[in-house]
């Protein structure tokens, strides 16, 4: 099982298709493959040994592509930095790593002696931007043109293929090792789940640094397929995208959903190209979802549900459950059943399995689970528990093996003695129709120990007070789980780099001056 294999495939069945588009650079796969076996043997001429980690800090681009496949086809191991750390954070994950070579853009360069100052073990830096390469860097077009190309190094199976750090919500990242096995056997499944096809285009439009679309790095090449690429999401470049492209796929997490569904763009824009809207990352509203069916008719969707622990995906549901009516409604807040790759169970604190519709631990076992989390042994064994990951999500299954999200385990809000799954209060305010996003956490209660507390963002020009969103709770979900409290506001919810609204930020302020962040 080897990251390169898919590749030499996809350039012997298909040398004369598109392999990447990215602003007018255009590239078949037999180029493509091309430029990873000179890309490889410049970063061995760098001093890239087997398993050597080559880090990259860049917004999307075709090189990002060539990286992935080059790093692994000479024997080392990728590790995508997040593009929305500050150079610390970058300096911390590059340490902890150990990566010596380090490929960056022009939106990233002015941090680079930052970033050295602080990374002493930092050998090579390889700018791979449009511009004029700053002093101390080597040129990526330049070592890409001068290098020999070499031959696959052949590293395969449970060999590292990256390390991926996790952009949680809390606590320091931690790096996520994952295989060839993991990568090609994902890429085998999502192909086939995903419906990816030959002659597929994908659009690039989520973050690549970020393992849910990396999922895509993998399926779109084993069918020989076309990744189209933007630098960076926003509502109206990727409706840009999508007419120039025609892509028939693309990623969306929820907030980029509702962002593009919410810019007057959408309504102008020949979409017509797409078959398929994939989401993922984080909990999506029935609201969102049904606003989309509207918005974008004659397209599916799919729900896409795991980690990076996964690499990334355990559960999908797929397009012909995303529907309001038949016999296969109902579904549209689970997140679909197990792939055909892995078992999923949800368990208790005994590690057992709980009975159907017990709210526990989801916890996942097959060939795409970690190896384990870099030079943190006592983490990796808390979280693989006799080969399987434990997630750290809740949720229940249904009899018929569909999982439902409930929270993070550490956002539950307990009050009362209840337990409060936050994902489903904030499906309930989504339904009112004056509410355009919210996110709702636990703040401190001298009578309950918790209560939940509410943060919301109104759509533009409608109006709702506080009461009168607990009380349009209060007709759909049990009152101990209803908001105590509610806050407007106007700025967007703070986000990570993947797009997840970050809680401890809006925790913050209530729980501040305090020994525990639990009551």
């Amino acid at each position: 099982m080897q990251i390169t294999a898919v590749l030499r495939r996809a350039a012997q069945i298909n040398p004369k298709g598109l392999a990447t588009r990215y602003e007018g650079r255009d590239r078949t796969w037999a180029d493509f493959q091309t430029r990873v076996e000179k890309l490889a043997g410049a970063l061995q001429a760098a001093g890239m040994g087997p398993g050597d980690r080559v880090a990259m800090l860049s917004l999307n681009s075709d090189r990002f592509l060539e990286y992935f496949f080059a790093a692994t086809w000479g024997g080392g191991a990728v590790m995508p930095l997040n593009i929305r750390w500050a150079p610390p954070e970058c300096a911390y994950a590059l340490n902890d790593g150990g990566a010596e070579i380090l490929m960056v853009d022009d939106a990233f360069k002015a941090a680079i002696p930052a970033i050295r100052a602080e990374v002493p073990g930092l050998k090579t830096v390889i700018y791979c931007g449009e511009g004029e390469t700053p002093e101390g860097m080597l040129n990526y077009d330049e070592i890409v043109e001068a290098a020999a190309p070499v031959p696959d190094a052949g590293r395969s199976g449970d060999d590292l293929a990256g390390i991926f750090y996790t952009g949680g919500t809390t606590g320091f990242p931690k790096g996520v090792m994952l295989s060839h096995t993991n990568f090609f056997t994902g890429g085998i499944s999502n192909c086939e789940a995903i419906h990816i096809a030959d002659g597929t285009t994908y659009l690039h439009a989520a973050p690549m640094f970020h393992i849910a679309d990396f999922l895509f790095f993998m399926a779109v090449t084993f069918a020989g397929g076309t990744h189209a690429v933007i630098p960076a999401f926003s509502p109206d470049a990727t409706l840009a995208a999508i007419e120039r492209y025609k892509p028939s796929h693309v990623l969306l997490v929820p907030v980029m959903l509702q962002m593009m569904l919410a810019c007057p763009k959408l309504a102008e824009t020949d979409t017509s190209s797409l078959e398929l809207i994939a989401y993922g990352a984080s909990p999506i509203t029935e609201a969102t979802l049904v606003d989309a069916f509207g918005k974008f008719p004659g397209v599916g969707f799919l729900q896409a549900f795991g980690q990076t622990e996964l690499s990334p995906v355990a559960t999908i549901l797929g397009a012909d459950y995303h529907v309001t009516d038949g016999p296969k409604a109902g579904k549209l807040r689970s997140a679909g059943r197990a792939t055909k790759i892995v078992e999923v169970q949800i368990r208790g604190q005994d590690d057992t399995e709980l009975p159907r519709g017990e709210v526990g631990e989801i916890a996942v076992k097959g060939p795409i689970t970690m190896l384990g989390y870099w030079n943190k042994p006592d983490v990796t064994a808390a979280t693989i528990k006799d080969g399987w990951v434990y997630t750290g999500d809740a949720g229940y299954m249904d009899d018929e093996g569909f999982v439902f999200l409930m929270d993070r385990v550490k956002d539950m809000i307990v009050s009362g003695g209840e337990n409060v799954y936050s994902a489903e209060v904030e499906n309930a305010l989504a339904q009112h129709p004056a509410v355009a996003t919210c996110a709702v956490i636990g703040i401190p209660s001298e009578q309950w120990g918790e209560e939940v507390h509410a943060i919301v963002i109104l759509k533009p020009d409608a109006t709702a007070t506080e009461d009168e969103l607990k009380a349009h709770c209060h007709t759909l979900i049990a009152g101990f789980k209803c908001p105590r409290s509610v806050t407007f506001r106007t700025e967007p919810l703070p986000l990570s780099g993947a797009n997840k609204v970050l809680k401890t930020e809006l925790r913050k302020p209530f729980w501040e001056g305090r020994d525990r962040q639990i009551s």
